[in-house]
């Protein structure tokens, strides 16, 4: 353990970030200052005492990560951001909240410098940590295997988390804490702001369990840090923290939780652990107490003292300096010594799939097969090509075909079982059934940089993950969500398991690639552009049952490479067109049948497999209208609800979907009782046609 100081000028530092979290909420009118008042301490201790990272190069490889899962709390960390020197300045404190800002209400990913990912959703950045922490195990398996577990290696970091009551009583920190006990995550430290307040008041009146004896029974390394003296008196013992901190760093079998009892907004004079001050301004009257009690000038607002900026980001810098000229040297005989490694690390550091991918594709002959065991197959195929891809399921993963071929489970060793052997090398995760936890883990994962992850479950429980996939999103990263049983193909399992209002409302998010492929080179076609596409998420939305090949090499018909442009004539008119049909996934199959019954009768069909609606979207207006032009009859075909359709028939269009739940029957039954038939697809086209 390095010895630690705590200075005048340190704890006059702490005593600014407070001011200045004061002053910026008060400017706004709105936010949340209580916890960053009381929590400064903390924060300075992370950044300037204890993590490593550096403010000139915040995506340095080899830095420590930190999520703040209380990211309402955001003043929290834009504060520390600031005196360490990440290029906030009190400029962009005083226009917390406001329109253009660098400083949202909450941190936002690839949008403020040094923030690691968008929390706002309480319990969504311990998930978030999770995945961070895992990838961290992943890369330095992929890229450094040949240093043994226990030595250190250049790609080693901590994860750090700071949480709050709220995140404690969220479902998805549970989950995802239940996880990383079982993964063994030493590399994890969460800290626990135990203040006992939440928005409606005290926290006894809906939370009243031992959250560090939770903690324990998840396999956690837990300690209590108490500031309260056990409710004797206030004492900020800074010290006491980072020995518990060091000593968390020392435990490499568990992650670490220390729970940190505060007093929210202490130091503030009558304000302080009311849970008036954790959403709202404090008063000026209030403001000025604590400026008073501080030492600072009342009358002054966002006050900052030379002398105090230039010791935080000095000793910001220096402390970067310290860890690069220590890390680098490693580094570069890392580099020597793996020559091969380091092209991959270039690749990935870049996000450019390698030359190889399409090229590395199964390509499906005539047959049968359910998209999702076309999935299957098409992730084996890429697992040689496509190193830095991993995943799995929400314990579903023989039902979803999620697991690579020949490949090991990622879990420590001696969690092996009789079924599933791995090691931190290993490719396949096991989220258990955590869903929620599932989407916000892949996406830690994806935002900590150098692997591609992959998360499946089955199409109606993506409701479980849905805030997940919605700040995969709003992030635009490229997280990989595969959903499988698409539709009443199910069958017996009956409505719970039917997804019906699921690809519209998933379509409903935007930034989200919802892909449906129609038969099993559609679907080896949707991985290779989940993958290629590094800006935004992806839904692969597989079947259960079994559909056919389209026959690629038959006059007129389209190779599945047309899946990119998201909807395209998969088979054209004889003759004169007159009616479009539009269908996606296993409807393809049906609205060729029902082509096949319209030429029958001379009326020129055209059959357009529409897999991705935001791709076909994103074409250009001309190849839009070529596809689906206009003066023709159009009849969009899906087995889920009608919405969304409309835009693509017209007014004078038909569209067959399922405006109500499935029940227990088999799945082939139900697609002939709800009219998903060539005859049914048929008439309706017919009808369509007749108001042309």
């Amino acid at each position: 353990m390095t010895s630690f100081t705590w200075s005048e000028i340190d704890q006059r530092a702490v005593d600014t970030a407070r001011v200045l979290a004061a002053d910026a909420v008060e400017k706004v009118g709105n936010g949340h200052p209580g916890t960053a008042i009381s929590l400064a301490p903390l924060a300075y201790l992370l950044y300037q005492k204890v993590m490593t990272g550096d403010p000139a190069d915040p995506a340095w490889v080899g830095r420590d990560r930190f999520v703040l899962s209380i990211g309402h709390s955001s003043l929290t960390q834009y504060c520390q951001l600031f005196l360490a020197g990440y290029g906030l300045e009190v400029e962009d404190l005083a226009a917390l909240r406001t329109e253009g800002s660098l400083t949202p209400g909450h941190p936002e990913f690839g949008h403020t410098s040094g923030v690691e990912c968008t929390t706002g959703p309480l319990g969504a950045g311990i998930s978030d940590a999770v995945g961070f922490a895992m990838a961290a195990r992943r890369e330095r398996a992929l890229l450094d295997p040949s240093t043994p577990w226990g030595s250190e290696s250049v790609f080693d970091r901590f994860v750090y988390t700071i949480a709050g009551d709220g995140c404690m009583q969220e479902g998805v920190a549970s989950e995802a804490s239940s996880l990383a006990g079982a993964q063994k995550l030493g590399n994890l430290i969460l800290i626990y702001d135990d203040n006992r307040i939440s928005i409606e008041g005290e926290t006894q009146i809906a939370f009243t369990e031992d959250v560090a004896a939770r903690y324990a029974a998840y396999g956690w390394h837990v300690q209590h840090v108490d500031w309260t003296n056990g409710g004797t008196g206030y004492t900020e013992n800074v010290q006491a923290l980072y020995e518990a901190i060091e000593a968390a760093k020392q435990v490499s079998d568990k992650p670490s939780f220390i729970r940190l009892t505060t007093v929210i907004g202490w130091p503030l004079p009558t304000k302080a652990g009311h849970h008036s001050v954790h959403g709202a301004k404090l008063g000026a009257e209030e403001v000025a107490g604590l400026k008073k009690e501080l030492g600072f000038d009342p009358e002054q607002s966002f006050q900052v003292e030379p002398e105090v900026l230039a010791h935080t980001r000095a000793n910001a810098a220096e402390r970067a300096k310290d860890a690069k000229s220590a890390w680098e040297p490693r580094f570069a005989a890392w580099m020597a010594g793996n020559p091969e490694k380091v092209a991959l690390f270039e690749r990935l550091v870049e996000r450019r799939m390698p030359e190889g991918l399409q090229a590395a594709l199964p390509v499906f002959g005539a047959g049968k097969k359910s998209t999702r065991a076309a999935s299957g197959e098409v992730l084996s195929a890429l697992a040689d090509v496509v190193p830095e891809l991993w995943g799995g399921s929400a314990d579903l993963a023989g039902s979803n075909n999620t697991t690579m071929k020949g490949q090991p489970s990622f879990l420590p060793p001696e969690q092996s079982s009789h079924d599933f052997v791995g090691d931190y090398s290993g490719r396949t995760l096991h989220f258990g059934i955590r869903e929620h936890a599932m989407g916000n883990i892949v996406n830690g994962i994806t935002m900590s940089g150098l692997t591609r992850a992959y998360g499946g479950t089955f199409l109606v429980f993506a409701d479980y993950m849905r805030a997940a996939v919605r700040l995969a999103a709003l992030q635009r990263i490229p997280s990989i969500f595969v959903w499988s049983h698409d539709s009443i193909g199910v069958g017996e399992d009956g409505p719970t398991h039917q997804p019906i209002e699921h690809l519209a409302s998933l379509r409903a998010i935007p930034g989200l690639d919802v892909i449906r492929p129609a038969d099993a080179n559609e679907t080896a076609q949707a991985w290779a552009q989940a993958l290629t596409h590094t800006d935004r998420p992806s839904a692969i939305i597989l079947s259960r049952q079994d559909l056919a090949t389209v026959d690629r090499d038959a006059p007129g018909v389209a190779p599945a490479s047309e899946l990119a442009r998201g909807g395209y004539t998969l088979i054209d008119a004889e003759g004169e067109l007159q009616v479009v049909l539009i269908a996606t996934g296993s409807e393809v199959g049906v609205a060729l049948a029902a082509r096949d019954l319209l030429q029958a009768d001379g009326i020129g069909t055209r059959v357009v497999s529409m897999p991705c609606t935001e791709w076909f979207n994103g074409q250009d207006a001309a190849y839009r209208a070529s596809v689906l032009p206009a003066g023709v009859a159009k009849v969009a075909v899906e087995a889920g609800v009608p919405m969304g359709w409309r835009e693509y028939v017209g007014d004078a269009g038909e569209i067959v979907g399922i405006d109500h739940f499935g029940e227990s029957a088999a799945g082939g039954l139900l697609f002939t009782k709800y009219g998903f038939t060539a005859d049914n697809v048929a008439a309706h086209a017919r009808t369509a046609l007749s108001r042309m």
